[in-house]
């Protein structure tokens, strides 16, 4: 799963190398590792967000208590992104145009499906493997103590 944490430590990471770049009269061009390491980790934010409104089995049975935490850091993660992503609009129209921020918002569109298609359904294939084994393994659990309480109710008696 998507730690929100991190993604938010990312973006964040990666919006002040940008700032720093911009201040410093870097091209957006120059900038374009800065710029996908930012565009990554925010959507990492709106991943995190959707596992947070439909979470795994276990996360349900075994984390309930921090619901409202998490809830908390999921949508001050929202606010900063907004916030980052205004003021990135800002420094590329200034700099370069509004063409650019709307060429930003096509290539950041390519990403996110790229992303999804990718890193996304791996790790979605990779959380519903852990639960089947997760639930395997409790069903064998399970099933040695009734066997165990079988053997031991027919043993009884000798």
């Amino acid at each position: 799963m998507i730690e929100i944490v991190a993604a938010v430590s990312a973006a964040s990471g990666a919006f002040n190398t940008i700032k720093a770049g911009f201040a410093a009269g870097r091209d957006i061009e120059n900038m374009a590792g800065d710029l996908s390491r930012w565009l990554g980790g925010v959507s990492d934010n709106k991943k995190a967000d959707e596992y947070n409104k439909k979470p795994p089995l276990f996360k349900k049975l075994f984390n309930a208590g921090s619901v409202e935490e998490e809830a908390m850091q999921i949508f001050m993660a929202k606010k900063k992104a907004e916030d980052m992503r205004a003021e990135l609009k800002q420094i590329i129209s200034f700099t370069r145009g509004p063409s650019a921020w709307d060429e930003l918002l096509r290539t950041e569109g390519e990403i996110r499906k790229k992303r999804q298609q990718a890193i996304y359904d791996q790790k979605e294939r990779q959380r519903k493997i852990l639960e089947v084994i997760a639930i395997c393994i409790l069903i064998l659990v399970i099933g040695g103590f009734i066997f165990g309480l079988l053997s031991l109710w027919l043993n009884r008696g000798y």
